[in-house]
């Protein structure tokens, strides 16, 4: 039994590793600390220094905005939009609020659109969108209407009053009914369109644009005012046959009740008998 027990523990003896304690290397453990300490130090001066130096440029003004460019302006003038933006010389570029800045450009009746930026070191540039006037809206007061459709400023004295004429849809339809009437005025939009392209008979021919609930649309000839019933859709076919004959038609428009176009391949035309026996 004693020999077993013996024989066990010099086996034991002999599985286990002997280490030896090796010195440390003190001198190569120093210059890694250091190097660890210089690249840490010099990122934190480098970082204070780089703070620093941007606290200086700006308490310096070298950030200041020194000038303002307006871009792509056409009917508002550049000091009007200069003063909606409120944008001071000296004002540091960092403290100024690019989209409300726009936004309060966007205000002016005549900007669809504006944009700001910055333009370092020392520029603010605007860019606008300016609205284009399609035709006059009658909503109780006259407004203009632009190409999408949106009344957006009510005419004062001294505004341009050569656009068509839309009417038949009163204000109060509008606030109660906005869907429906955007789709009137994308309606009559749409027909201008279509008159624009025409060469007989187009939109110079044209003094008023009225919207009917049931009949659609009537436009109103220049000369003598006439009505030309176009309904609510098809007008490319529609005008095409009116052009067919608007040759003849024009010398005797004043003598005319109506035009109807709403009856497939004819042109129903109407005498005014009164206005007829007047010229007689």
């Amino acid at each position: 039994m004693k020999d077993l027990k013996l024989n066990k523990r010099k086996k034991l003896k002999s599985n286990r590793r002997k280490q030896e304690k090796q010195p440390r290397d003190w001198k190569k453990s120093f210059h890694c600390m250091l190097r660890i300490g210089i690249a840490s130090g010099s990122g934190f001066l480098l970082a204070s220094g780089a703070l620093l130096t941007a606290q200086m440029l700006l308490e310096s003004g070298y950030f200041g905005v020194d000038q303002i460019r307006v871009e792509q302006q056409v009917r508002v003038s550049e000091g009007d939009i200069l003063d909606a933006s409120d944008i001071k010389i000296g004002d540091s570029l960092f403290d100024l609020e690019l989209h409300m800045i726009g936004r309060k450009i966007e205000e002016h009746p005549w900007i669809a659109r504006a944009e700001v930026e910055r333009s370092f070191p020392d520029q603010v540039v605007i860019r606008v969108v300016e609205r284009q006037a399609r035709a006059i809206i009658d909503l109780d007061y006259l407004y203009y209407v632009d190409r999408e459709g949106i009344a957006f400023k009510m005419l004062e004295s001294g505004d341009e009053l050569d656009y068509p004429v839309i009417t038949g849809i009163d204000r109060q339809y509008l606030l109660d009914h906005p869907d429906q009437t955007q789709n009137s005025l994308d309606l009559a939009l749409s027909l201008m369109a279509q008159l624009e392209q025409r060469k007989l008979f187009n939109l110079d021919d044209v003094s008023e644009i009225h919207y009917d609930q049931q009949e659609g649309l009537i436009i109103h000839t220049r000369i003598g005012g006439v009505p030309v019933r176009m309904g609510k859709e098809g007008f490319h076919a529609k005008l095409g046959r009116l052009e067919a004959i608007y040759d003849d038609l024009e010398p005797r428009l004043l003598a005319l009740k109506y035009i109807d176009l709403n009856v497939t391949d004819r042109v129903i035309v109407k005498v005014d008998v009164k206005r007829t026996a007047g010229r007689s």
